[in-house]
């Protein structure tokens, strides 16, 4: 079982945050969540999905809608500075901030951790271990670009979450599942969220 922390923050894209941590619990993975004020507005207004204040209740809440799964969900606050990704002797395996803001990207490219999701990047990446950010803008200025430039120095993964059609994608569920497989390729979590290049070559090989 591996210890993995999602964030949500404001940019558009919580079918993606939310498709993960899915994913990620029914493989069997322990995952902290948490996630910005904005994400609370955005995951009402892309999915009509409540994420509670209250860890607790957004705790119960996700296990109810999620169903059954073999992991391991804990949600913590924001402010919350006794979470375990909080400090380095605690880190887990992994962190991914999906969808990630250009404000959040900023803070972690410039070390500011003035709130639990900052705090975790920043262990993450102090810790050499795998975080990934998905960006959700477009166009990228190039403040933007050179955040990202520094994080991807300082290891980081930039995976803004661009679906691939080569597979044919038939709905928009497929073009989520896309970027949340090569999101747990990343994590080295087995899944088959969508066909590999070259598996279903006319030839058959």
């Amino acid at each position: 079982m591996k210890t993995i922390t999602i964030a949500f923050t404001g940019a558009s894209g919580m079918p993606y945050g939310m498709r993960l941590l899915e994913c990620l619990l029914q493989s069997g993975q322990r995952v902290h969540l948490v996630y910005s004020q904005a994400a609370q507005i955005v995951a009402k207004q892309e999915m009509n999905l409540v994420l509670p204040s209250r860890p607790q209740d957004a705790e119960r809440d996700l296990k109810a809608r999620l169903g059954q799964f073999s992991g391991e969900l804990h949600v913590f606050g924001r402010d919350d500075w006794y979470a375990p990704m909080a400090s380095g002797s605690n880190p887990g395996d992994a962190m991914v901030i999906c969808p990630c803001t250009m404000g959040t990207l900023a803070k972690v490219a410039a070390g500011i951790s003035d709130d639990l999701i900052a705090r975790a990047a920043d262990v993450m990446l102090k810790e050499k271990r795998t975080l990934i950010l998905a960006p959700r803008e477009m166009p990228f200025s190039e403040i933007h670009l050179e955040n990202m430039l520094r994080l991807a120095r300082a290891g980081a993964v930039i995976m803004p979450p661009n679906p691939g059609f080569y597979y044919q994608p038939a709905s928009v569920q497929d073009l989520v599942d896309f970027v949340v497989a090569r999101m747990l390729d990343h994590l080295r979590v087995e899944n088959a969220l969508m066909p590999r290049w070259g598996e279903n070559r006319a030839t058959g090989e």
